[in-house]
């Protein structure tokens, strides 16, 4: 592409949108945070922030309003619908959403990455590596801090675990959010029992949360 006089146009600068800069949406329910990144952003030419959110609804409000490039997400938002809901609402109508978060468990990865995250990074990153998730994330390219991306190639290597049948029937139980009591009338065995195979699970599925030990069987197709 040329001028009207024939010189060439440059091409955009790495890792802008068309020469305009990355215009960012800032979720995280810490106001010092927020101001932190405000003022970290600021020092790149290329990055523009054009709005900040305190929760979930509203960081999906305004993405849907002011149509950013890249929304940066928390997990963890207090009350109201978490990240990974954002991220899902954003995703759906065809938002970036680069996840920000301190958590890096395989259930927290699992989740943001189902939901439609372009991209997973830690807050203990250094500037550059979250520079260059930026730009990465507004091209529609995958951006993920090293040890998160380990941690999704160790997981895909890894063969699937072997649960036992009573394990398989609970966690199905589990999937259907039941309590223990529940899952123990269901299956008629004591809550004790139930207490017992729900360790066994999650330490086969290396998680910790009831809902981490879901998403995970979801994510490996361990569910019937």
């Amino acid at each position: 592409m040329s001028t009207p006089h024939g010189h060439p146009v440059p091409d955009p600068p790495a890792g802008t949108t068309g020469g305009g800069p990355v215009r960012l949406l800032l979720c995280d329910d810490h106001a010092v945070v927020r101001a932190g990144l405000l003022a970290l952003l600021g020092s790149e030419p290329d990055f523009e922030v054009v709005g900040e959110a305190g929760g979930g609804e509203e960081a999906v409000a305004m993405a849907a309003k002011l149509g950013p490039n890249v929304v940066l997400m928390d997990l963890q938002l207090g009350e109201g619908i978490d990240g990974v809901e954002a991220t899902r609402q954003i995703a759906a109508t065809g938002g970036r959403v680069l996840v920000l978060t301190t958590y890096d468990t395989d259930a927290d990865i699992t989740r943001a990455i189902e939901a439609g995250a372009t991209g997973y990074l830690l807050k203990a990153e250094r500037p550059e590596e979250l520079f260059a998730a930026i730009r990465a994330a507004a091209r529609g390219h995958t951006a993920l801090s090293a040890p998160v991306a380990s941690r999704v190639m160790e997981r895909m290597r890894s063969p699937r675990p072997s649960l036992t049948a009573r394990e398989r029937d609970i966690l199905g139980q589990l999937a259907r959010g039941l309590g223990n009591r529940e899952i123990a009338r269901a299956l008629f065995i004591s809550e004790a029992t139930v207490k017992t195979h729900l360790g066994r699970i999650y330490d086969k599925l290396g998680v910790d949360t009831r809902a981490g030990a879901v998403a995970v069987a979801t994510e490996r197709r361990l569910l019937a």
